[in-house]
């Protein structure tokens, strides 16, 4: 067994639960403070995070992640323990093993690889780990990145380790990120018995028609680097439970996920108005939880691209699709990011697994980019 996939499994075994990090970060800053880092706990209210430094001076290379995981969903819906890391078929299983405590455990283990060899950055390598990607995200890397900035810390490149790959590690690489805006939409209607529609308003019928609207609306064809914006409702409640009350509100959640074509007020204006234009009586909050970000392709990039190509035979594809990232807080720091991690089609869902290959040849790329940027 390698060494990235025994630290993979001790890191999934630890039930990190977003936002508790679950020791994670006291296994890596052990492993990290062995090969010389620097190691600073930076905890913010219920949000621990790590900022290890190898070497001095620019430039500078920094691993990115995060050590929190979502809810495992029903158990027994599990073939075996979330927290109880199972390889069965060359495959391991674990809440975590794709999201991401595989890319950790590789970042980790490559930087071992690297200086076990002698080598030694001509400029630092630095580790940025959250317990607050899957929550919130004001604790974690926003936090981290608000006092880098403060200090004067300059990043030059930044590999975020999430799983971006599609079916075998390195076949995609992110470079960007669609921005995301959630809304909390209540309709207002009248509560009323079913037998007098007359003398209530049911806000389910109210909506209706703005919500085929919303959900048929061409909002626009992306553009040369980003796909197109889409809207999807998350949630829909209205209703007391009785099957002869017509509901006084309705409660509705929805995320648009948005190319840079569009600002958020125009987005907001736009749905807005269809909400009008419907007659729905309504109130929305709104919360913008990350805004698009692009990277065109620099030395990092084609560090990359290469390390893929001499592990695997694969030219990376490059895209922006895909959930937010920590990426969108990093990229004010003004440092080149790449977001390579292993294939990522069981991230969230019960049985999360990734293969023993894909976190080896993980391992592998990490360490041709070290040894493409620093030797």
């Amino acid at each position: 067994m390698s060494a990235t996939i025994a630290l993979t499994q001790e890191l999934i075994a630890r039930p990190s639960l977003t936002p508790d990090d679950a020791g994670c970060q006291e296994l890596i800053a052990g492993r990290l403070q062995k090969l010389g880092c620097r190691i600073e706990r930076l905890r913010y209210g219920a949000v621990d995070n790590l900022w290890a430094v190898l070497g001095q001076g620019g430039p500078m290379l920094c691993f990115a992640g995060h050590t929190d995981v979502v809810p495992t969903g029903p158990l027994a819906a599990w073939h075996s323990d979330p927290f109880t890391p199972q390889i069965r078929d060359e495959v391991l299983y674990g809440r975590g093993a794709a999201d991401m405590k595989s890319g950790i455990a590789a970042m980790v283990t490559a930087t071992e690889a690297f200086v076990a060899r002698g080598a030694s950055p001509r400029g630092s390598i630095a580790f940025l780990i959250t317990s607050d990607e899957e929550g919130s995200s004001i604790d974690g890397t926003k936090r981290v990145v608000e006092t880098l900035t403060a200090r004067g810390v300059r990043i030059d490149w930044c590999i975020v380790g999430e799983p971006s790959s599609a079916r075998q590690t390195g076949d995609t690489v992110k470079i960007g990120r669609r921005g995301s805006l959630s809304g909390h939409l209540t309709v207002l209607g009248v509560q009323g018995h079913v037998a007098y529609p007359d003398i209530a308003e049911n806000p389910v019928h109210s909506l209706a028609p703005a919500l085929v609207e919303l959900t048929t609306h061409s909002w626009d064809q992306g553009n040369e680097h980003f796909p197109p914006t889409t809207f999807q409702l998350s949630n829909l409640n209205a209703g007391t439970g009785a099957l002869n009350v017509i509901p006084g509100q309705l409660e509705a959640h929805f995320n648009l996920r948005y190319a840079p074509v569009h600002t958020v007020e125009q987005l907001m204006t736009t749905i807005e108005d269809i909400l009008r234009k419907n007659g729905v009586r309504y109130t929305l909050q709104w919360q913008p939880s990350g805004a698009p970000f692009y990277c065109p392709p620099g030395r990092l990039a084609s560090a990359v691209s290469a390390a893929v190509k001499q592990v695997s035979g694969l030219s990376p594809k490059y895209a922006t699709n895909g959930g937010t990232s920590d990426g969108r807080f990093l990229v004010h720091t003004g440092a080149e990011i790449v977001e390579l991690g292993v294939p990522n089609p069981s991230i969230h869902k019960v049985n999360e697994c990734v293969r023993l290959a894909d976190i080896n040849a993980l391992h592998a790329m990490y360490v041709r980019i070290l040894e493409g940027l620093f030797a």
